[in-house]
């Protein structure tokens, strides 16, 4: 079916959750167990238009993750997320939970932002619980280094109310000014400004307490040494056309990564798979 800005959609309902898959980017827009509020983190303001990424959901970053390293003329967080991905397959598990894979291969137009034959594809399961995982092959002659990441929005009740376990006394990169700064995590994460934070060398799950929400998100994930917690506060929010001026609190990002030192370096037929596994349960 088509969905916003006339883009290929998947809509998906089993008896554990109902979700949404754009074939524009790869993306998961929504993910909502059954008798729960929605997961992940939608944007109003959202431009659904070719060349533009999606605000919210789980975009896919890929092959690099930020500005490009060496020209920031080229997309932010790369093509895989402005591209069109195609249905690859469709299934049923065993426990009723519904698996949709989708494939994304290299192009006349994927040439113009990274010179390399490869493909990708991107497995959601939508379940109890969201898995969803960007499998990646280089097909190229010549090894690459790729940064990624499972760019997850999720939906909150007040960002000021949440509290993020999992990071506690990790070594992070602080991105928010200039220069960057080293700093190490003092117990949890409470968020009270704009957030921007690369959390190096750390395989550990995630745990977002909402109790406006009266529920607590876990993220695991593989794959992975570097989890990103994101919300650009007021200031940026203003700054960015497609994000409300007043959506900053109803969002965080906790994203599933490989950057800085965990780029992963693929070999001629070298493969990687990043996986993100989203859980939702009430808080007790």
């Amino acid at each position: 079916m088509d969905g916003p800005g006339g883009f290929p959609l998947a809509r998906i309902s089993n008896r554990h959750a109902t979700a949404e898959v754009c074939l524009y980017g790869g993306h998961v827009l929504r993910y909502q167990p059954q008798g729960q509020p929605p997961v992940l983190w939608l944007s109003r303001c959202s431009r659904f238009e070719e060349g533009k990424p999606i605000r919210g959901g789980i975009p896919v970053c890929w092959p690099w993750f930020g500005a490009h390293p060496t020209d920031p003329a080229l997309p932010m967080h790369g093509l895989a997320r402005i591209s069109q991905w195609d249905i690859r397959a469709t299934s049923t598990q065993s426990d009723g939970a519904t698996a949709i894979k989708l494939g994304l291969t290299d192009s006349p137009d994927s040439c113009r932002h990274w010179p390399y034959s490869f493909e990708l594809e991107l497995t959601a399961i939508i379940g109890p619980r969201l898995r969803v995982e960007l499998a990646m092959h280089n097909r190229a002659a010549a090894a690459v280094r790729i940064t990624a990441a499972l760019h997850s929005y999720f939906a909150v009740s007040r960002a000021q109310d949440i509290v993020i376990h999992g990071l506690e006394d990790k070594e992070y990169i602080d991105t928010v000014g200039q220069p960057w700064q080293r700093r190490r995590q003092s117990g949890s994460i409470r968020i009270a400004e704009e957030t921007d934070r690369i959390y190096l060398d750390t395989a550990a799950d995630c745990v977002l307490d909402d109790p406006g929400l009266r529920r607590r998100i876990t993220i695991a994930k593989e794959g992975s040494r570097t989890t990103v917690v994101w919300n650009p506060w007021i200031e940026k929010s203003k700054r960015m056309p497609d994000f409300g001026d007043d959506e900053y609190p109803g969002m965080v990002c906790i994203e599933t990564a490989n950057a800085q030192n965990d780029a992963i370096t693929l070999p001629p037929g070298g493969r990687h798979t990043l996986a993100a596994i989203i859980g939702s349960e009430p808080l007790g």
